[in-house]
Parts: structure tokens; C-alpha cells; sequence
């Protein structure tokens, strides 16, 4: 029997330079540090509809702290 299939997202907090886009693009699963503008993932393993949003943020992201991982 397989595993399930895992879609996850990460994120590098030391390589975000605090842009926003992700935030601005899905405030479902990113949000902004009030204190440094940094990257906080709201949702490591968002449910389906989100996973097209979760690549395109991880696209947009001019830091590259945006991983996803579909396994």
C-alpha cells in the first residue's frame, strides 16, 4: 500500500526579504511579521483548492523562502 499523497509548503524565514507578495497573493496561508514584515505560513498543509495559490507564491517570491512539496 502507498503513502498518502502530501502537498506542503515551507518556509525559509532567514531568506525572506519581507516583500509581502505572498501575503498580498494568499492571506490564507501567509501572513507578514508585524515587527519585520517577514514571511509567517498560516498553513503548512493547506487543503486542495490552495495548492495552485501555494505554487504561485512560491513562484513570485523574489527571496526564494517559499518551498512547496508535492509528494
Amino acid at each position: 500500500m502507498s503513502a498518502p499523497h502530501r502537498f506542503t509548503v515551507t518556509v525559509d524565514t532567514a531568506a525572506c526579504c519581507a516583500m509581502g507578495r505572498c501575503a498580498a497573493t494568499e492571506p490564507e496561508l501567509f501572513d507578514q511579521d508585524p515587527d519585520t514584515g517577514t514571511v509567517i505560513l498560516l498553513d503548512p498543509t493547506p487543503r486542495p483548492e490552495l495548492h495552485e495559490p501555494a505554487r504561485l507564491c512560491a513562484e513570485l517570491c523574489p527571496c526564494g523562502a517559499i518551498t512547496v512539496s508535492d509528494d
